[in-house]
């Protein structure tokens, strides 16, 4: 085939043949398509597609859970909208309130310890749960829809006057009624009624400061703290204490002891060595105080002594004791029992307490000889033991005369100092007199039975089982399970010496962690309270663990009195409604 000659155009310019004009064009295209661009541009057109085509298959495919709207990827080839999506289904109403949660361990109605309660509802805008004294105050709880506020009240404080104000003692209504009684009516217990209960909280003295800790108190404390100076005035010259600069000072004497607490001590144990402080004598109870300074001394003898007084012309005695970090509650030998149990105390102590013992059938003594153990001591150091005055050797004569016939035994008498025991069991008892008196208690009389309990001029006789007397010596007896624990009323028959060491092991337990996490021992702790002390395991881990503390174990009277099992662990304790004030 002959070559196709050029085609020559209008003024002589060569046109191409048509096959090299095709070719060329191939060329051109095929180099284009090779161009970086295009190919970006070919990627992404494919990745789009295809993009679009998972998203239709996902959406139309059974399983899927979700729809995705692709329209605006691809062009619209009809104005037609897809139907609007039905409306969503009504919201279910919201759950009714869960019914009532039972609790454990509150105050009922009639203000006794209950086992059980019901928890009732409250809203945001309810008040009757809420105090109705003192400055509003506001508190910001955070909910689901914000902030919500909600407004309490707290408790004003009452006026400085009421510093030392206890209501069941300084009710001034019942103060008058027995302001002429002989028997100290005015200084028990005279709780006011509900509509006279204080409104307010009891204010701290002005200028207070923080306790000086144990040991150091002892012999020291801030003035400003027991700010009463009464006696510093009467009891000055007797070394019980004195004021320098900001402190009182207690150089540890007494009205009896004026050379010091350690010295009478020595002069007791020299007396009747069988009387051996921390060893067999435990638990002891000094009666008419004044600042306890024979309880202060004893501590560190392993001697836990609880020394009362009443609230008297002397102002506050206990608040002195307290300060110092003594065991010390406010009591008094009057009309009715005191608030702990028979057999409690190893030794009892009264060094011109003021009391006259002989009185009323020894009514008092009678009580004395109720709280103190077999086999236990009874301490007096009174003016009729050592002057020769006529009237006061008479009342040597009747006290000697009363404790005979009671069966107590004087072991020594020395300087200004008597020492009696009390027998170990009944026979003394069984073997007088049919009409000897004081008679024996009625057998079926609770002698543990304390709360608002009249004074009953009798002797109160000891379990033929010897129950009481028989305790382990120091420090064996605060994890020995004692025999008292048979006796006492509870649930439980067989199990109770499981309890009891259960107890005693969960409370070590809980005590321990709370020394790691709280750091127990740096908060120095002194007086400590157990609002329900149960069998004293509290107290026992508190001792185990070297807390240099003391513990007033308290049992409500709702439920089991487990006071005179704490008593024989060599611990004290009392007796109390909480729905009384204490």
């Amino acid at each position: 085939m002959k070559p196709t000659a050029p085609v020559v155009g209008v003024g002589g310019a060569t046109t191409p043949p048509p096959m090299a004009m095709a070719m060329e064009s191939s060329t051109t295209i095929t180099d284009i398509l090779k161009t970086p661009k295009f190919v970006k541009f070919t990627a992404i057109a494919i990745l789009s597609f295809s993009l679009v085509f998972l998203v239709s298959h996902l959406s139309s495919s059974p399983f899927s859970s979700f729809s995705f709207n692709y329209s605006s990827l691809t062009p619209q080839t009809s104005p037609q909208l897809s139907p609007p999506p039905p409306p969503p289904p009504p919201l279910s109403p919201p759950p009714s309130p869960p019914p009532a949660v039972r609790r454990t361990g509150i105050i009922d109605e009639t203000g006794a310890m209950s086992d059980e309660f019901f928890v009732g509802d409250s809203g945001f805008n309810s008040t009757s749960g809420v105090t109705e004294f003192g400055d509003e105050e506001e508190e910001k709880k955070d909910t689901s829809d914000g902030e919500a506020r909600v407004k309490f009240e707290k408790f004003k404080v009452c006026e400085k006057g009421k510093v030392d104000y206890i209501p069941c003692l300084d009710n001034e209504e019942a103060i008058k009624l027995f302001n002429k009684s002989e028997k100290g009516e005015k200084y028990e217990r005279h709780c006011p009624g509900k509509d006279k209960a204080l409104d307010c909280v009891v204010p701290r003295p002005e200028g207070y400061q923080r306790p000086i800790p144990w040991p150091q108190s002892r012999d020291e404390v801030w003035f400003s703290n027991v700010p009463h100076t009464r006696l510093v005035e009467d009891k000055g010259g007797q070394n019980w204490i004195s004021i320098k600069k900001d402190k009182f000072i207690f150089p540890g004497g007494g009205t009896q002891f004026i050379h010091g607490a350690d010295q009478y001590l020595n002069q007791i144990s020299q007396m009747v060595p069988e009387i051996s402080f921390g060893h067999h004598i435990r638990v002891a109870l000094d009666i008419g105080c004044g600042v306890a300074s024979f309880g202060a001394f004893l501590l560190q003898r392993n001697v836990t002594t609880l020394s009362i007084a009443p609230k008297d012309v002397h102002e506050n005695q206990i608040q002195f004791a307290l300060e110092r970090g003594v065991p010390a509650m406010v009591a008094v030998f009057a009309t009715h029992r005191l608030l702990y149990p028979s057999q409690a105390f190893d030794l009892i102590h009264c060094s011109r307490c003021r009391i006259n013992w002989t009185r009323d059938d020894g009514i008092l003594l009678l009580e004395a000889n109720r709280m103190l153990r077999a086999g236990g001591y009874f301490v007096w150091a009174a003016q009729p033991v050592y002057k020769h005055e006529e009237i006061l050797q008479e009342q040597w004569k009747e006290m000697e005369d009363l404790t005979t016939r009671i069966c107590w035994e004087l072991v020594k008498k020395e300087g200004y100092i008597a020492i009696w025991r009390k027998p170990l069991n009944n026979s003394c008892y069984l073997y007088r007199d049919s009409e000897a008196s004081p008679a024996l208690c009625d057998p079926d009389d609770n002698t543990d039975n304390v709360w608002y309990v009249d004074l009953k001029a009798c002797i109160t006789q000891l379990p033929e089982n010897g129950y009481g007397s028989n305790v382990s010596t120091w420090p064996a007896r605060l994890h020995y399970p004692p025999y008292r624990l048979q006796s006492i009323e509870m649930d439980a028959q067989i199990s109770r010496k499981e309890i009891f060491r259960a107890e005693s092991k969960y409370w070590n337990e809980i005590i321990f962690s709370y020394i790691r996490a709280f750091r127990w021992k740096e908060m120095k702790l002194r007086n400590v309270m157990d609002m329900r002390a149960g069998l004293g395991g509290f107290a026992a881990a508190l001792h185990d663990l070297h807390i240099d503390c003391w513990v007033m174990n308290v049992v409500p009277v709702s439920g089991f009195n487990t006071l005179p099992v704490i008593y024989d662990r060599g611990l004290i304790g009392v007796i109390h409604d909480w729905y009384k004030t204490i």
